[in-house]
């Protein structure tokens, strides 16, 4: 998922992040078109989702310039987009996507296997950093012949957001959040309680449900999903699943401190909290970005700590975003869009002057620069590149350091790799029983859902 899920994704993404709906189904033209002798490439471009503020878009604007110039042979036209797991198939399958889009690292291998993504790897071999990526990373827009098919661009590791000022109108130090899920439980309700806001919420529907519940799963030490060599199988029913919807389940019915809305998704989450009207979610280190660009968020009220862990093989999600190409594309439209994700996504993760030149252009549109990420390649690398722009950097630093100096000490966990979104899915429905109906059987809605994921996985 994104975070940015997504972005992205995570977003990245967000994870996209990891970014959530694409808002080109009205048209998109499906393939570059070449100019006289085929020597000129419209290329057809994600910018950003909808809604984002207008000095968002002068930013990207400003980049697409850039891009032409030192590319006169390629013309950049560009769509808003915001990925979303059930409507992202339908627009790809409608052939209503750009040439060029993004995806967060769980839907890489099923899109590479049903043949839906173009083949980059020829052209992402001439790449100079192509042989620098983190294997672990890479892999994640891999084929199972080993071929690049969506290049990783962003990477995140879930933290806990949480809003300073109701903090510190709860009476809490905004400079100390909670580093045990006790410590949310009982701040979440003192916020609730002084404030009249939701103390903690968690997204609940289009597969974000599912993925919280994972990653609430993943920091008590369970897993939804194992697989060995090719038989996957579905485990929703662990005792840490169990464990993460009782603690929900204690905050919503017995503290009263999850507000009443039940049904957020990515979007809906990001604005109450920008809004004022929720103390805590967790959510991708990179949402940052879309909340200031889509939520006006103001930037004294952000704060993001590192999740808490408790148990034996806890561990954080991370996740992340691939840029991808429409499988239909030429080998010409594709060289130009490796040409693009270079120049837009990659080369201020490996080239100072790429670097310099892309914090130049957000800042001055006073958009976000430093938002916390995890390494594309190597921590060398991704330190070496703050280092490149930091006198750009625009982000509260000092609000999010507690995430940046612990994040790098939790172990990582990757996403479900089978039917993850279908996994999700169902994990969402639970999510809402529990949240909504208070003598929800716990153990009946994930052993239904444990079922009807592993029919899903059995059917590959």
């Amino acid at each position: 998922m994104r975070s940015t899920r997504t972005r992205a994704m995570l977003a990245m993404t967000s994870v996209a992040a990891f970014g959530l709906l694409a808002a080109c189904g009205s048209g998109v033209a499906r393939s570059a078109s070449s100019g006289p002798g085929g020597s000129h490439v419209t290329l057809d471009v994600v910018s950003l989702k909808p809604g984002s503020e207008d000095s968002a878009f002068k930013a990207f604007a400003a980049q697409v310039a850039q891009f032409e110039v030192a590319n006169p042979d390629i013309t950049i036209k560009s769509h808003e987009y915001e990925w979303t797991g059930p409507t992202f198939a339908a627009q790809l399958a409608g052939g209503t996507l750009p040439d060029v889009f993004t995806i967060p690292f769980t839907d890489g291998k099923t899109l590479i296997e049903n043949k839906q993504l173009a083949n980059l790897d020829a052209q992402f071999q001439k790449l100079p950093y192509a042989k620098s990526f983190n294997p672990n990373v890479l892999q994640a827009g891999q084929g199972q012949d080993g071929k690049v098919y969506g290049i990783p661009y962003a990477a995140y590791g879930i933290g806990l957001q949480y809003n300073r000022a109701l903090f510190t109108q709860a009476g809490l130090d905004p400079d100390k959040p909670p580093t045990t899920w006790a410590e949310v439980r009982a701040d979440a309700k003192q916020i609730a309680d002084k404030t009249g806001q939701s103390g903690y919420a968690t997204m609940s529907q289009s597969n974000t449900g599912g993925w919280q519940l994972t990653v609430a799963t993943y920091a008590r030490g369970g897993r939804v999903e194992t697989v060995n060599g090719k038989k996957a199988t579905a485990t929703l029913d662990n005792s840490a699943t169990k464990a993460s919807l009782e603690y929900l389940k204690k905050l919503r019915w017995d503290d009263n401190s999850m507000g009443s809305n039940f049904l957020y998704d990515w979007a809906s989450i990001n604005q109450a909290f920008a809004a004022g009207q929720i103390g805590m979610y967790t959510g991708g280190s990179d949402v940052y970005t879309s909340l200031v660009t889509s939520n006006a968020i103001k930037p004294a009220d952000y704060g993001l700590t590192t999740l808490p862990l408790a148990g034996k093989d806890s561990g954080v999600l991370g996740g992340g975003t691939l840029a991808a190409v429409n499988a239909k594309a030429s080998d010409q439209v594709k060289a130009a869009a490796v040409k693009w994700i270079d120049f837009y996504y990659m080369k201020k993760l490996t080239d100072q002057d790429a670097a310099v030149l892309d914090a130049k252009t957000l800042s001055e549109a006073k958009q976000p620069v430093g938002t916390p990420s995890l390494p594309i390649f190597d921590r060398a690398a991704y330190d070496r590149s703050l280092v490149w722009i930091k006198d750009y950097v625009n982000i509260p630093t000092a609000q999010v350091q507690s995430f940046n100096d612990g994040i790098f000490d939790q172990p990582l966990v990757a996403e479900p790799s089978r039917s993850t979104q279908a996994l999700y899915a169902a994990l969402d429905t639970v999510v809402q029983a529990v949240l909504t109906d208070k003598n929800a059987d716990i153990d009946a809605l994930l052993a239904k859902a444990n079922t009807d994921v592993q029919a899903l996985l059995d059917r590959g």
